[in-house]
């Protein structure tokens, strides 16, 4: 998959950092409606030392937190969000299918599908090899 933005261009946009900015490219843009984003599950990312050492499994936390940063650089992006933060208003029906161990690449969709005000809510999908790993509804406060 082609790469649009690498992290460097995506710390424009939104304000995590390492450790914790938690994608490594956008592949798709569409500002404030949908993104493509990937993530590379490395054995040496931070989580696996305590989750869990003998059996390396990546928090499903934080592949939220994956799809929300995703979701975050389109509504980011926004000429009108620029320098602003966006935090989480709410996950909804969230589903965990699959884990995702080192060496997995997750690749992650979010649409937005509404926005009114500050507030925005994203479908947000992760996937395996075409298997999904997490869903859910994202909503943001863009502050």
């Amino acid at each position: 998959m082609a790469v649009l933005m690498n992290k460097e261009q995506i710390m424009e946009i939104i304000p995590h950092r390492d450790p914790f900015l938690l994608i490594d490219e956008i592949n798709e843009l569409e500002v404030g409606k949908r993104v493509k984003a990937t993530k590379y599950i490395k054995e040496d990312d931070f989580w696996f030392k305590g989750h869990f050492p003998q059996y390396p499994v990546t928090p499903g936390v934080l592949m939220v937190e994956m799809c929300a940063q995703a979701g975050a650089v389109a509504l980011l992006a926004l000429p009108e969000n620029k320098g602003k933060i966006g935090f989480f208003g709410g996950i909804n029906d969230c589903k965990f299918r699959q884990q995702v161990v080192p060496g997995d690449t997750l690749d992650i969709e979010v649409e937005i599908i509404k926005v009114k005000g500050p507030i925005g809510v994203g479908k947000a999908l992760a996937t395996v090899n075409g298997k999904k790993a997490v869903s859910a509804e994202i909503t943001f406060a863009i502050k």
